[in-house]
């Protein structure tokens, strides 16, 4: 089986979760404090991105990181750019650890109009989705934010959305559609329940073969996109943590057996760059753990 199709089918019906490794400029600084590593312990965006670098090198290498919970992990451009012990990333990945790589394609959000956030211009997308190809990412990830539940917005969103999709399908990568719904949002439910009508509608515009796979925030009701996860044009749905805390958002995630986890903050919880390698992997086991468990 070549190794996409083996990856597909890891996507399609593989037991466990897709790992978040995919902050970027804006939020890193905020992942490294968590982490331990302050503002003062680095100079400039080079360091600030080999910290991060480290953190996600670490995390990799870590002895419960592998397919056995892990089917999936998105990388950031310059993760997917970058190696671990000299070998490239992804390949590290796939052929190490068994987890499929996917690349965070988004360039941030544009400011709030009608309760949504777009996604900001690509430019350069086609030559980054070859690039990605080449560097054999299996797809890529793109995220919007709903804040208030907006009609016009929630529609808007979800159009863009697809429009990305469609380019990194054309160029035979699996998107990951995220249009995030804020968790804070005092009209959660009802963006979510006009989201899901949206994305129906144009998952049943999609043509036969071309498959997407939706990341979207745990809804307020239990069970409420396992319609759009039983699609014919859907590979899966995963569900981010969107600020939860792990234990929060596995007890919500097992209420959307459908649903499997993509987290980020939830995966890295409690982890310290002081700890001692038993100490580090002993923690995140125990997240990737809880996590597993929620998305089976």
């Amino acid at each position: 089986m070549a190794n996409s199709d083996a990856q597909r089918t890891q996507m399609e019906t593989g037991e466990g979760f897709i790992a978040a490794l995919d902050q970027s400029g804006g939020s890193t600084p905020k992942a490294l404090s968590l982490y331990g590593v302050e503002p003062s312990d680095y100079s400039g965006e080079a360091e600030m991105f080999q910290a991060m670098h480290d953190m996600r090198a670490r995390i990799i290498l870590a002895r419960d990181f592998t397919r056995d919970k892990v089917i999936g992990a998105i990388l950031f451009e310059r993760t997917m750019n970058d190696t671990i012990n000299g070998t490239p990333v992804a390949d590290l990945l796939w052929n190490d650890r068994g987890v499929v790589p996917f690349l965070k394609i988004d360039k941030g959000l544009e400011d709030e109009a009608q309760g949504v956030q777009m996604m900001k211009p690509m430019p350069g997308l086609d030559a980054l989705l070859a690039e990605a190809k080449s560097k054999r990412i299996f797809g890529t990830k793109e995220r919007s934010v709903i804040h208030h539940a907006d009609p016009v917005g929630i529609a808007a969103v979800v159009a863009q959305q697809f429009e990305v999709a469609a380019a990194v399908t054309a160029a035979g990568l699996v998107p990951i559609i995220e249009p995030e719904v804020n968790i804070h949002s005092d009209t959660k439910a009802e963006a979510e329940t006009m989201l899901k009508v949206e994305l129906t509608r144009h998952l049943n515009e999609l043509a036969g073969g071309v498959d997407v796979m939706l990341k979207l925030t745990l809804p307020e009701e239990p069970g409420l996109y396992d319609d759009l996860a039983m699609h014919d044009r859907v590979l899966r749905v995963v569900a981010l943590s969107g600020g939860y805390s792990t234990d929060d958002a596995c007890a919500r995630l097992a209420r959307n057996p459908r649903m499997i986890a993509s987290f980020s903050r939830a995966l890295t919880e409690g982890l310290n760059v002081k700890m001692t390698d038993a100490d580090f992997n002993t923690a995140l086991g125990s997240n990737i753990d809880k996590i597993y468990r929620a998305s089976i």
